[in-house]
């Protein structure tokens, strides 16, 4: 099996292929598959920054990282996924692993390749993209034909935390989970982790039994799922020795079906929902804890991803005592730890910040046209993926409900099918185009913050491209919509500019 810390390969870096992929985390690897099976003849490129796959699941090595949605849908629909719904980081680097090894994708991928520009020349119907071996210091230049961005969509190198007052006078260590020390030892002291989403649910159980005791800081709770990490379908049709490639379909068909209920009823039914999540939390902590204050969100159930908790683990480090839910507001760090506005001192040794990303639009990369400077927030988004304006490029950004790898699958044909029909019909580029009937249309911005409002999102939308009012110009969120849409796009819409 291809190792999670495999050496870079190291070719020569002054080449041209027809498709360059930017990035080998999990979209990045999906997209070489994808390029492999249904566009088996183009010569493809996967560049990587870092030093081996993986993306996320390589450069977040806190305390029980894992994912927060199931791997039956997280997983390719071409890999069959046979352990437990809820992965961890070395799972699923694992399971990337194979999938390299089995395709041979890894004699297509270049490790430590930072790209800095990109530059589109419409004179030569080409992308050239230039940067550093992080390795050896070396330049690198790549043309491509056609640029598929799979690069995530925040940056690996930094988390985000805000500035508080008194940061300076805390005497212990501050930490961000997304950066977390080796080091770091955590051993019999009192720590606080501020945040309230998955990152800060799956951290606190993980450390809890080490630690003297862990706080658990939020300015407003977050929705959970807690439950049981097993299919209960898929274990059934394991003991009766169906094939796993079936299993994995069954299993994947079966979960969408519920995913897809659960966000129905949510907007139908938020106050409904809201009770069912909040009773599955009383479960483990009983009717006395203050779940309303602790666990029960002022937004409605569909506008933040709902994080799946397995087996309840944080709800039974509160239940035995050796975690505790504090909501409150910062007031200011001090030498000792936090004061909250309510006056509640908050003592630590630590301080561990699991409080989100920094969006990245596009890997942080300079764009663009002619050697103009591109700004994404001056275009529109055709459906999420493709951008006005801008030829031959598709932007891989997932969905908020549903898993990440769903749209990753989706987008792939959508590429392979669209590469096709340029080489069927002697086509070097494409341009997503609004159509001049549709120059005056409305432009907001790229999601709608009344169904979706992250914090990493809400504080980067300026940076992000606009959406129109037409559904082919926003991106829509909807898995269950997209599987059915995006393969009947006609390919000769007048929305797309070619030119041969």
């Amino acid at each position: 099996m291809t190792s999670a810390i495999s050496p870079a390969t190291s070719p020569a870096a002054n080449d041209h292929f027809d498709v360059l992929v930017v990035g080998a985390g999990i979209s990045g690897i999906g997209a070489g598959r994808h390029l492999m099976d249904q566009s088996p003849d183009r010569s493809f490129c996967i560049v990587e920054e870092l030093e081996s796959f993986g993306g996320t699941w390589l450069t977040h090595k806190y305390p029980g990282v894992r994912s927060d949605s199931d791997l039956y849908t997280f997983g390719y629909r071409f890999k069959p996924w046979t352990g437990a719904p809820i992965a961890t980081a070395e799972e699923i680097l694992n399971y990337m692993g194979e999938v390299i090894d089995d395709s041979e994708l890894d004699q297509h991928i270049r490790y430590n390749h930072h790209i800095d520009t990109a530059n589109w020349s419409n004179e030569d119907q080409l992308w050239t993209l230039t940067g550093v071996r992080k390795d050896t210091g070396e330049a690198v230049r790549f043309t491509a034909n056609f640029l598929w961005m799979c690069q995530g969509y925040y940056e690996h190198s930094k988390g985000y935390t805000p500035e508080w007052p008194g940061m300076e006078r805390f005497k212990g260590e501050i930490v961000h989970p997304q950066t977390w020390p080796e080091d770091l030892d955590y051993t019999g002291k009192k720590v606080i982790v501020i945040g309230s989403g998955a990152t800060a649910a799956t951290l606190a159980p993980n450390i809890a039994e080490d630690c003297e005791h862990v706080t658990v800081l939020q300015r407003s709770p977050t929705y959970f799922i807690p439950g049981v990490n097993e299919n209960e379908l898929a274990d059934q049709l394991r003991a009766l020795e169906v094939d796993e490639s079936w299993i994995h379909e069954i299993a994947r068909k079966q979960i969408l079906h519920d995913q897809k209920e659960f966000t129905k009823m949510a907007v139908e039914q938020p106050e409904l929902v809201t009770k069912e999540l909040i009773d599955g939390i009383k479960v483990y902590l009983g009717d006395d804890y203050d779940v309303e204050k602790h666990f029960t969100p002022n937004y409605r159930p569909w506008r933040q991803r709902v994080a799946f908790v397995p087996d309840g683990d944080i709800f039974k480090g509160i239940a035995s005592g050796k975690t505790s839910m504090v909501t409150d507001e910062i007031e200011t760090f001090t030498e000792q730890g936090i004061l909250t506005k309510s006056g509640e001192q908050l003592e630590a040794d630590i301080i561990m910040t699991a409080t989100g990303f920094n969006l990245s639009v596009l890997g942080g990369i300079e764009f663009s046209i002619d050697d103009k400077p591109l700004d994404f927030a001056d275009t529109v988004t055709y459906r999420g993926m493709m951008f006005s304006g801008v030829p031959n490029m598709l932007w891989v950004f997932g969905y908020f409900r549903a898993s990440w790898t769903l749209r990753v699958d989706i987008l792939g044909d959508f590429v392979c099918r669209m590469l096709n029909h340029m080489q069927e019909n002697n086509i070097k580029s494409v341009t997503p185009t609004v159509p001049e009937a549709d120059q005056d249309m409305p432009l907001m911005p790229w999601i709608d913050p009344e169904n979706f409002n992250p914090g990493y999102l809400t504080r980067s939308m300026h940076l992000m491209p606009k959406r129109g009012e037409k559904p082919e110009w926003q991106h829509t969120q909807d898995y269950w919509l997209e599987r059915e849409e995006l393969p009947k796009v006609q390919l000769d819409d007048p929305v797309f500019i070619y030119q041969q």
